[in-house]
């Protein structure tokens, strides 16, 4: 599956409530998106101790991703400049683009914290979405 087989459910009012459901939204298409993408490329004769390596080897790279989104990694400098990434989850609302709502995934809660859950399918307390 991929994000596009679900639709989003019941956005919370509460604002710290919105902001974990956003990012819970970003790990469901994190999982989604890259995860299970790359698990549905595993070859289908692989034998199942290989494949379970292999699904070690994604799940490993995907945390290592993780860890550039918390700011943990991910950052080159020198002694007058500095790169780094910055992902932010936005709520827009379709009809007029109007963005109801941010998070910088950098000043989340951790997306490394999410991670584990997210692969056990548990994206937080309010449901981000449903399968269509």
């Amino acid at each position: 599956m991929s994000s596009d087989d679900y639709e989003l459910k019941a956005i919370p009012q509460d604002k710290r409530a919105r902001e974990l459901w956003l990012q819970h939204a970003a790990g469901l298409i994190f999982t989604e998106d890259a995860r299970n993408y790359a698990i549905k490329k595993i070859n289908e004769n692989t034998d199942e101790p290989t494949r379970q390596k292999i699904i070690e080897g994604i799940n490993d790279a995907l945390y290592g991703v993780m860890m550039i989104l918390d700011g943990v990694s991910g950052n080159l400098d020198n002694e007058r400049y500095s790169v780094s990434l910055e992902t932010k989850v936005t709520l827009i609302k379709k009809d007029t683009g109007a963005v109801i709502d941010e998070v910088n995934l950098t000043e989340g809660d951790g997306m490394c914290m999410g991670y584990h859950d997210w692969l056990e399918g548990d994206f937080g307390e309010d449901p981000v979405a449903a399968k269509k």
